[in-house]
């Protein structure tokens, strides 16, 4: 697929899509699960239907990257919705979010894991460590691996002249009673109180959910 192949075939967002991305992220989080994220590049295109999602309030929640205010790592977060923020963690993986919300005020959804409904040959030469297809995307840096996504496509816009990144939204939303919510995977201090903070979301029976875990506490070695 040429580079003019990419630009031809850009998929603008929805009306709908584009008011859902003006809402809140903790609103627009549930929302999200049933939707499709494609990916096209010279290659092909990798789409995948997201299954678990979390929420991120900037600085009204100390579990996100934007608590304290802005950094060149987190600019992204601060534009209006409709645009991602790919960060960079443990020095080895890239995790996605769909930013949201007016600009300024830093909300975020993160992907945290999906099916591979598109591209699974190229998805599977991404991920070679995946033992099946349910773990190819089941985990927020192994769903940014399977798109082929990384710091350099932070900022992005989801859809439109140029753009490679689309988001489509389902036909028909996933039945209100399989959503299910809890403590956000890995969060340490407040932000991972699941009572104060149960903005993990997820399909209930999706094999491609991952599993949750706590924040590990690392202690510093002594001597």
């Amino acid at each position: 697929m040429s580079d003019a192949s990419l630009r031809e075939t850009a998929i603008e967002l929805s009306a709908e899509a584009a008011s859902l991305l003006r809402c809140d992220s903790l609103e627009a989080a549930p929302a999200l699960l049933g939707a499709v994220i494609t990916v096209a590049d010279p290659a092909g295109r990798v789409a995948i239907r997201l299954t678990e999602v979390e929420a991120y309030r900037g600085e009204k929640d100390p579990g996100s990257h934007a608590f304290r205010g802005r950094t060149a790592r987190n600019a992204s977060m601060f534009e209006a919705g409709g645009c991602i923020y790919v960060y960079f963690t443990y020095g080895m993986h890239h995790c996605l979010n769909i930013v949201t919300g007016p600009a300024g005020v830093s909300r975020a959804v993160l992907l945290r894991g999906g099916e591979v409904v598109e591209g699974l040959e190229q998805a599977r030469g991404r991920r070679p460590a995946a033992r099946t297809d349910r773990d190819l995307a089941r985990g927020p840096a192994r769903l940014c691996a399977a798109l082929g996504l990384d710091r350099s496509d932070d900022g992005a816009l989801l859809g439109g002249p140029g753009s490679r990144i689309s988001l489509t939204l389902p036909q028909q939303a996933p039945d209100a009673g399989r959503i299910r919510c809890g403590p956000r995977t890995g969060v340490a201090g407040p932000g991972g109180d699941g009572e104060a903070f149960p903005w993990r979301f997820w399909l209930d029976g999706e094999p491609t959910v991952s599993p949750y875990r706590p924040a590990v506490t690392r202690r510093r070695s002594q001597g």
